[in-house]
């Protein structure tokens, strides 16, 4: 079937997260089930016109325009992939306008709300509240990404030199440094998860829950919404929060574009520099309130 081909050449060749994978996948089921509903044919035979059908009627239900652009580039992959392989005459997205997305700056939380979490808040007894309290620490200071860092492994954490080997979009291995004050916490994690008799051996995954199976990434959404739920009143409240929140406070504080652009992993400078933004409009308002013509 091509779409499983499709998905394969995905997952192994152009090495895309699971994630991505299968959000791929779903997008282009839900085109197939949209034209058998009107009759259609086979995805690689569908017309402009049947994608344009399907873009309308996504955007009437309430699909937001991000969402809708995602799955017009599934479809769009799919048709490259099906030209290319001989199984397809034509790309019916070729003429195709993607809906314009407003943009939005990144979401993230103050260095003082920051503070409050990380140097005064009370965490839960036992391994809950160890573990917790890394995987926000470990989010922040690093700013990776939710799979990459549900991915790491205890060999993938050089404490003698401070740093993180971490595996991103694409397979693309990238080093992280990390602070000695986060060095020791994730000593004292590794020495208080082998004294409860979980393993430790360079290959085990990095976190584990109190049960000693790898943290789930549902576990970690729900706990990190919780805990920045106490120092910020914010609607978006997720671990990709928490990577704003990093890149912001680095350039904030001076920290070169490219280098944060390498410790993110992003493959172009455009997709760091909106986070210049937040920093521009911080000063914007510091201009406004404090020089005596700022505010007219």
């Amino acid at each position: 079937m091509l779409l499983d081909r499709f998905v394969e050449h995905l997952a192994y060749e152009k090495r895309y997260s699971s994630h991505t994978v299968s959000a791929y996948r779903r997008d282009l089921e839900q085109f197939q089930l949209f034209l058998t509903s009107f009759g259609g044919g086979e995805l690689h035979r569908a017309t402009d016109r049947a994608v344009r059908r399907w873009m309308m009627q996504l955007m009437e239900q309430g699909t937001g325009p991000r969402s809708v652009h995602r799955k017009l580039s599934a479809l769009r992959g799919f048709y490259r992939f099906a030209r290319l392989v001989g199984d397809a005459s034509h790309d019916p997205t070729a003429l195709l306008d993607p809906p314009r997305t407003p943009k939005r700056l990144p979401e993230f939380v103050d260095e003082k709300g920051m503070e409050r979490l990380l140097g005064q808040h009370e965490w839960p007894a036992g391994h809950k509240g160890t573990i917790d309290r890394l995987v926000v620490d470990l989010l922040y200071q690093t700013g990776m990404r939710l799979a990459e860092l549900l991915s790491l492994s205890v060999g993938d954490a050089d404490l003698r030199h401070g740093s993180l080997r971490v595996m991103g979009k694409r397979q693309k291995e990238r080093i992280i440094p990390i602070g000695p004050e986060l060095c020791s916490e994730l000593r004292a994690y590794l020495a208080a998860r082998g004294a409860l008799g979980h393993p430790v051996d360079p290959m085990t995954p990095l976190l584990l829950d109190e049960h000693g199976k790898p943290l789930a990434r549902r576990t970690v959404q729900r706990s990190v919404k919780y805990y920045l739920g106490g120092v910020s009143t914010q609607r978006k409240r997720s671990p990709h929060v928490l990577r704003h929140t990093f890149a912001t406070h680095m350039l904030e504080h001076g920290a070169d574009l490219n280098a944060v652009k390498e410790i993110l992993g992003h493959a172009n400078l455009a997709a760091t520099q909106v986070y210049t933004h937040n920093t521009v409009e911080k000063l914007r308002k510091v201009h406004a309130q404090a020089h005596p013509r700022g505010g007219r």
